[in-house]
């Protein structure tokens, strides 16, 4: 039996949208539809999605600034890009953006589903083996139960303490972290961001051989000082 995987399909052909959608559901996909991508975005903010198949040319929000703004966010979420666009340039800048395929118009259905569960098969692996705790110093750090040694996180405090450990040692771009943990950039999500560092800096303790660096200019980086 598959497990149920839910599909917003962004296209503006409605023709094409309405064929897509019968496809895929009778392949077992839950299908939700869009006609642009703004609507799309918030459709995915409020809304669970295993995969995003979407075209490029949109009313409103093309389909190059909404997979920008899904790899700001939700770095995990696939996305499958349909275009009639076969220019080699066009086919590279989404790709640079961050998408897992690109399909052509015209396109088999047939093979667009092998792309799909390939992708969906791949996305579920990778989520069954994602590392969910850290050894921090003396403190266990367990992500899903937002716990650090005995001190329970806030959501924002374990999305940036994850978010930090996944990146161990390097630096995690301020913007990156803005974006993905409180969806936006402005001066009061920065000062907040702030505060949530400080917090966990607190939690980590004086002694610990963990640490929270400010990189100027930059953003943070979790440094451990025994390695």
């Amino acid at each position: 039996m598959r497990i149920q995987t839910n599909i917003l399909l962004v296209e503006d052909d409605a023709n094409l949208s309405a064929v897509l959608a019968d496809y895929l559901h009778s392949k077992d996909y839950i299908v939700e539809k869009s006609n642009n991508g703004a609507e799309a975005w918030d459709l995915i903010q409020i809304k669970h999605y295993d995969l995003v198949i979407s075209d490029i040319m949109m009313p409103k929000m093309n389909g190059y600034e909404l997979l920008k703004l899904i790899r700001q966010r939700y770095d995990k979420l696939p996305v499958v890009m349909l275009s009639a666009k076969t220019d080699r340039d066009d086919i590279i800048r989404a790709y640079d953006l961050g998408c897992d395929d690109y399909v052509t118009k015209p396109f088999s259905m047939d093979i667009l589903i092998c792309k799909i569960e390939a992708i969906v098969r791949r996305c579920r692996v990778s989520s069954d083996s994602e590392q969910t705790e850290w050894q921090l110093g003396e403190l266990v750090f367990d992500s899903v139960r937002q716990q650090l040694g005995d001190k329970h996180l806030s959501s924002r405090e374990n999305d940036l303490l994850k978010m930090l450990c996944q990146n161990m040692n390097h630096v995690v771009d301020r913007n990156r972290i803005l974006m993905g943990i409180w969806g936006e950039d402005t001066y009061f999500n920065a000062r907040s961001l702030s505060v949530y560092v400080n917090h966990l800096r607190k939690y980590l303790g004086e002694n610990s051989p963990i640490r929270i660096m400010s990189v100027h200019g930059k953003g943070y980086k979790l440094v451990d000082m025994n390695s």
